[in-house]
């Protein structure tokens, strides 16, 4: 049987891309509203509009992308993307770019970055079938093309932003965009789409898309753990948001040296993270869930915020960041075993769409407060507060409640044939033999 690795490359290539562009903007657009305005709370509003759009596009753009396909989703949502990045620079270098011009670039860019993410992954398994390669061994590459663009793009934005400045480096990130959405258009055929079981896709169509999205709603809320798990995340969401959008670009420029450190600090916790995912894949089946959870959970939050609030030379924030991002590997692969024992998989696209958009929830108001809490209380005030309250947070699955069962589903035993009841001939005959 022929091997055709194109389609499987073509979807790691345009993710890890796609996703090194996200990274460019994450440096790189802070820095230039913080340099136009100086502002804290300017740049906490630009961070609330670049993650409203990712919540919105996470929870509607589900049932859309299944609509339009995923390779042409995946494809759309890299040229929006690319186009709406562009207009930032060019708008600025000719007939200048007012600050709610900005704002509603950052929305639209946003818009479909999710759903063009979903729409790559959901063909993960066929690329892989037709490559000839394991899907659990597709899926790690997936994951370290995520964490390694992180890695990589984070410290490489920096520095350019440094050198460069932030405009030009938003011009290179529209270009990554360009060559994502040219990568899946070569290399993964029109022909490759997840199939379907007899029954599923009528099924899809007759109910139509707000039953279908209600059918995801539903689930959820009825899964104790899961909506506390949804929950939880959706308030560390908001102290991470608050963190990486506002005040960690804000430290960095005042206290840590500028943009390199900013791109230095964003870069080890992607790379602490990518290690910690690969270490928990090895042995995260043998480690207790509800305590490693929480440990890695208290490791990963509060620890950078309080080291960012003492701002220490720059050295040891990158200890403590490069720790926290070695616990943080540990916590997506933990609850992705979880949905996936508990999601139906008829329903997974339609609840995994419902949990990400529950877990980015609350990420604008969070950048949003944190621009407005460091001009009124300061950073420092702001960070040792955050990292009290994170802490907290991530302390209650000790509590108990559905977290008691984030226990690995119990083996199923091998049921023991029930013994033989001899004949009666049968047992005369035993009996005159012995």
């Amino acid at each position: 049987m022929s091997r055709d690795r194109r389609p499987l490359a073509g979807l790691l290539i345009g993710h890890a891309v796609s996703l090194t562009g996200n990274v460019l903007t994450l440096i790189a657009l802070p820095l230039y509203v913080l340099a136009e305005t100086g502002s804290p709370a300017a740049t906490g509003l630009a961070g609330a509009f670049a993650t409203a759009p990712v919540v919105l596009g996470g929870a509607f753009g589900g049932v859309l992308v299944d609509r339009i396909g995923y390779r042409r989703s995946s494809v759309l949502a890299d040229v929006v993307s690319g186009v709406t990045v562009a207009a930032v620079p060019l708008l600025h270098a000719t007939v200048g770019l007012p600050f709610p011009a900005l704002l509603a670039l950052v929305f639209v860019s946003g818009l479909l970055d999710t759903p063009g993410q979903t729409a790559r992954t959901a063909l993960l398994p066929e690329a892989a079938a037709a490559a000839g390669v394991p899907i659990e061994r597709a899926i790690g590459w997936a994951e370290a093309t995520s964490r390694g663009a992180r890695m990589i793009g984070a410290p490489v934005a920096g520095l350019l932003v440094g050198v460069l400045g932030a405009l030009p480096v938003l011009a290179v990130d529209a270009a990554t965009f360009a060559v994502s959405a040219l990568a899946v258009t070569l290399l993964v055929p029109r022909g490759l789409r997840p199939s379907t079981e007899d029954g599923e896709e009528g099924e899809a169509e007759a109910g139509g898309y707000w039953r279908q999205f209600a059918a995801g709603l539903r689930f959820l809320v009825r899964e104790p753990l899961l909506r506390a798990m949804v929950l939880l995340v959706l308030v560390t969401n908001l102290f991470d948001a608050a963190k990486s959008n506002v005040l960690l670009p804000v430290v960095a420029d005042r206290e840590l040296g500028g943009p390199a450190a900013f791109g230095l600090l964003v870069g080890v916790m992607g790379g602490g993270a990518l290690i910690g995912s690969l270490v928990f894949s090895a042995i995260g089946h043998r480690l207790p869930r509800r305590a490693t959870f929480v440990t890695a959970y208290a490791i990963c939050g509060a620890p950078p915020l309080w080291a960012l609030a003492a701002a220490p030379p720059l050295p040891v924030v990158v200890a403590v960041v490069a720790v926290a991002g070695l616990a943080a590997g540990a916590l997506n692969p933990l609850m992705g075993a979880v949905e996936l024992e508990r999601v139906p998989a008829s329903m997974r696209a339609r609840v995994y769409g419902v949990i990400g958009a529950g877990a980015w929830a609350a990420m604008p108001v969070g950048a949003l407060g944190a621009g407005l809490a460091a001009d009124r209380f300061g950073t420092t005030s702001t960070l040792v507060t955050m990292g009290a309250c994170y802490l907290l947070v991530v302390l209650t699955p000790l509590l108990g409640g559905p977290w008691r069962t984030m226990r690995r589903p119990a083996p199923v035993a091998r049921q023991r044939e029930p013994e033989r009841v001899p004949e009666p001939a049968e047992r005369e005959r035993r009996e005159a033999l012995s």
